[in-house]
């Protein structure tokens, strides 16, 4: 059964906070990684970055067409992701699944999402291999 409106725009909330989150921690982490092999990661986060803000906005907006309002600085939620993309996938994971033969436009919007963060992760997957072979 698909989940009610007001459900749904609760779970974009979560999405949007948490991809407000991922921006502050990609911005801290493209200016705070120090090294040579480090450059490569700061770069891709840093290009990173727009496409985050454009997944927040794209979430913004869907809200507001659903009849909620999208949080300000005082409704975001911090602090609750510790594998940001991993996070994020699941949270689209959930969207797709509760908007399943109701609401087409959120679903498709969340899988386009859900594609971009499975790219991402893969991306820093590739990363931590490079770390972890010396």
């Amino acid at each position: 059964m698909a989940a009610s409106k007001a459900e749904v725009i609760e779970m974009l909330k979560t999405a949007y906070s948490m991809e407000l989150e991922t921006v502050m921690n990609y911005i801290a982490n493209s200016t705070n990684l120090d090294g040579v092999r480090a450059e490569e990661i700061k770069k891709s986060l840093a290009t990173d970055i727009t496409a985050e803000i454009g997944h927040a906005t794209q979430l913004a907006q869907r809200i507001k067409q659903l009849g909620g309002l999208t949080p300000g600085s005082k409704g975001v939620k911090l602090g609750n992701q510790k594998q940001a993309e991993d996070a994020a996938c699941k949270q689209y994971r959930k969207i797709i699944q509760a908007t399943e033969g109701d609401d087409y436009v959120t679903q498709e919007m969340c899988i386009t999402l859900l594609g971009d963060e499975e790219e991402h992760l893969v991306l820093f997957k590739g990363f931590l291999k490079e770390y972890k072979k010396t």
